[in-house]
């Protein structure tokens, strides 16, 4: 069995992975209340993956009422080394129509009304999101979507919106102003969790829509979303299976991002919160261990 275990954070279309060996549909309490549903864990390719449904399974949750701690802190007691989101997203750029798989590497954050650390008072930590994915990771897996027969982009500035409406006229040119290249609604507060739990996170944005920029397009409407989604599943679950059998190959070597709390935690022990210590068991425990 491989040393990678592939948590998988994705919607529609992902429940039913082919080739999963020993699937099972497990619930994972957390100290941060319930993840958006239960992990479905098994083995693809010799690689061990655990999937969780995003939204919940019938998404049933919209992009402001994710638990998104939970969802981060259930992968990883559920043993995940290493974090893959899938998700829709809107092109902000003429160069990538729907269809399109983007390897996202940065992100502009506009989510105002989620919980955004497990760190609070009592015991602080600022970990670095100068380089917000994982290097190593996102370009295995744009490897992986190409050979799946998606068209790739790799890099690309992801502006997280609060939603769950989509974007007026105005800001969206405006975050074309600014060198956005995508548009979504779940890859924050989740990628900086992902880094506080020292969880190396690449993300995979499927362009469905062109958001409402261009003149000689309708606006984005949830059915053209749904049917560009359905079109990409195929794809998407292509890339998992592709990408399961390269790790299977390859074996995973330290990041720099397993060992990031090491310089990231301020509060000296004596004057940490017994209580969020306890809570950050899984997330953090390894480095508040050791020091």
């Amino acid at each position: 069995m491989s040393d990678w275990v592939l948590g998988v954070l994705g919607g529609s279309g992902l429940y039913e992975i082919e080739g999963l060996r020993n699937a099972e549909w497990r619930r994972i309490g957390t100290p941060w209340g319930d993840p958006s549903d239960e992990l479905l864990s098994g083995e693809l390719h010799g690689v061990r993956l655990v999937f969780l449904p995003r939204h919940g399974r019938g998404h049933r949750l919209p992009p402001s009422h994710v638990n998104y701690r939970a969802n981060i802190d259930a992968l990883k007691r559920a043993g995940c080394t290493d974090l893959l989101s899938l998700s829709a997203v809107g092109s902000l750029r003429e160069n990538l129509p729907p269809g399109t798989f983007v390897a996202v590497d940065q992100y502009v954050d506009r989510t105002f009304a989620r919980e955004k650390s497990f760190f609070g008072p009592g015991l602080v930590a600022h970990v670095s999101m100068a380089r917000p994915t994982c290097p190593r990771l996102s370009a295995l897996a744009a490897e992986a979507a190409r050979a799946a027969g998606a068209p790739v982009v790799e890099g690309g500035t992801y502006l997280a919106m609060e939603g769950p409406q989509f974007s007026t006229r105005a800001e969206s040119e405006l975050y074309r102003a600014w060198n956005c290249t995508v548009i979504g609604m779940t890859n924050m507060p989740e990628a900086k969790l992902a880094r506080e739990a020292e969880l190396p996170y690449a993300s995979i944005g499927m362009v469905t829509d062109w958001d409402c920029w261009r003149d000689d397009e309708q606006a984005v409407e949830v059915a053209q979303v749904i049917a560009t989604l359905t079109a990409n599943a195929a794809k998407a679950r292509a890339l998992l299976a592709g990408l399961a059998e390269t790790l299977s190959r390859t074996p995973r070597e330290p990041s720099p991002i397993d060992t990031v709390l090491d310089s990231a935690i301020i509060t000296p022990p004596a004057a940490r919160d017994p209580t969020l210590a306890a809570r950050l068991d899984a997330v953090a425990g390894r480095a508040l261990r050791s020091r």
